[in-house]
Formats: structure tokens, sequence, C-alpha cells
């Protein structure tokens, strides 16, 4: 999904989540829901851990550094902190990778083009560039 620059990719998170599709080894149709979320801190938010408890996806997501001291001054009343496995959250390095990977393409980085099609291509381009390197290999 893209989103203008200026919008907090938090907003769009449940519009992300709709549109997953997981292909299955059968030929049945594609899971709509994944069984887990990773997230960086930007994704630690009540809502958002709201709107996968309710459908069901674990969340690996640390928690901020100003929500951890609001819970810890609350004391008992600021609740359990939110379940986190360290293990599981060092795969999003993965997701951060093809990120940088992509923004060493200029056009990218900086979003030069105005039209979001235009963007979306040169994205899709620059992942089919990385992706015959790699192959190339």
């Amino acid at each position: 999904m893209l989103t203008p620059g200026n919008v907090n990719d938090a907003t769009a998170f449940a519009d992300v989540l709709d549109g997953v599709r997981i292909p299955r080894v059968s030929t049945a149709r594609p899971r709509a829901t994944p069984q887990r979320v990773l997230g960086d801190k930007a994704y630690s938010s009540r809502a958002i851990r709201q709107l996968l408890r309710r459908r069901g996806i674990a969340a690996t997501i640390p928690e901020r550094r100003d929500q951890l001291a609001n819970r810890r001054r609350k004391g008992l009343w600021g609740g359990r902190p939110p379940a986190f496995d360290r293990e599981i959250h060092r795969d999003r390095n993965v997701v951060e990778r093809c990120f940088a990977r992509l923004k060493q393409f200029r056009a990218i980085a900086t979003r030069f083009d105005k039209l979001a099609d235009r963007y979306r291509a040169g994205v899709v381009l620059a992942s089919l560039i990385l992706w015959l390197r790699e192959t190339a290999r």
C-alpha cells in the first residue's frame, strides 16, 4: 500500500493487513490472516495491538520507552507488559536490509516522482533489479 510521505505508517496498518495474502502449498485460496506480525517500535500502540488481538494474530512488537515508563509509573495498575520474543524479532532484520537496499536507488530514497503509480513502478523495477542481481550470483 502506498501512502503520501507525510502519513504515519501505523495509520495505514489496518489497510495493509487487509491486503495480506499468504499463498498455500496446495491449490487452495491464499490465507488472509498471518500467524504473526513483526513490527518496530512505531507500531507499538494500543489500537494496533487490539486489532491484532481481535483477529487472533500474534504480535512481536517492542514496547516504546514512553509506554514502558508510563506503565511502570502506574505500578500495579499499569498492567502487564506485552509479550515480546527477541529471537523472533531478529527476523525483522531481513525487512530492514531490504529497505536499505531499495534506498540505494536515488529516485526511491528521495521520491522524485510525484504520482503514486510512477513511484510504485520505480519500486517494482528496483526490486526486480535487486532480485536479478541476487540470482546472477
